[in-house]
């Protein structure tokens, strides 16, 4: 081998060198470029996506509070609404008596007692139109006023017990009771009430007229009577009659 053909030879291995290891530099230039872009662009759908998780799981109203654009969204709107009436209510209830809940069994009226015995007084209406008729074409009626003579609020209602008893309290009529409805009464202290009886007054020619010394006078649901002095003339004797003309209506 000539000493031109040693000098072509060793020149192409010398290049061959060189654009080797400039590939080299290349590729790590390449490589080193590579990694910065992947630690500083997240990928789409990757890591943003675990943090929108993260947020929602978290805070189960955040997701819905905000929009894509970081702008409130529609559920911030509905939250708002949600958490402004349960502020409301929490609010209202915090003023009602029994610490902070509604009252139950207020109201005027509520937890009123029946009227007792104790706290009645009866007599009989008198006067004008109060007194029976004894000349009337068919039944006449007369008035039994009940009070409370009580300090308390009391209610009263229905058919009170009427017995009719004869001077020495040998005889004794139970008045029977209509079929009239009736309803429940407030009486305040003070306050009055009456129901009627209806009468069948004996004329003065009745063969066997029935004459009344007393009206013992039992007010609803209770044992305890009510003694009043009969104040009229005699009624036609009807004891045992089925559908008797003298009978009670309840009271109102």
């Amino acid at each position: 081998m000539s000493a031109t053909t040693t000098a072509r030879t060793a020149r192409r291995r010398t290049l061959r060198l060189a654009a080797a290891a400039l590939t080299a530099a290349a590729g790590l230039t390449l490589t080193a470029c590579s990694g910065s872009d992947a630690a500083g662009a997240k990928p789409a759908g990757r890591t943003d996506t675990g943090v929108a998780a993260a947020e929602s799981g978290g805070a189960g109203s955040s997701a819905g509070a905000q929009g894509s654009d970081g702008q409130a969204g529609p559920g911030a709107e509905v939250d708002a609404k949600v958490d402004t009436k349960v502020e409301a209510k929490a609010g209202a209830a915090g003023k009602q008596p029994g610490g902070g809940q509604a009252a139950t069994g207020g109201g005027s009226g509520s937890g009123v007692q029946r009227c007792h015995t104790s706290g009645l007084k009866a007599a009989f209406a008198t006067g004008g139109d109060a007194t029976p008729d004894p000349d009337a074409d068919g039944a006449t009626t007369t008035s039994i006023v009940l009070t409370n003579k009580g300090s308390s609020t009391c209610k009263i209602g229905g058919f009170p017990g009427v017995d009719l008893k004869s001077g020495n309290g040998s005889q004794s009529w139970s008045l029977r009771r209509s079929s009239a409805k009736h309803s429940s009464i407030t009486l305040e202290p003070g306050d009055s009430t009456d129901f009627t009886i209806n009468l069948a007054m004996a004329r003065k020619d009745e063969a066997h007229p029935w004459m009344p010394a007393f009206a013992v006078v039992i007010p609803p649901n209770e044992t305890t009577a009510l003694t009043l002095k009969w104040p009229w003339g005699p009624l036609v004797d009807q004891t045992g009659a089925t559908h008797p003309a003298t009978f009670v209506n309840p009271i109102g």
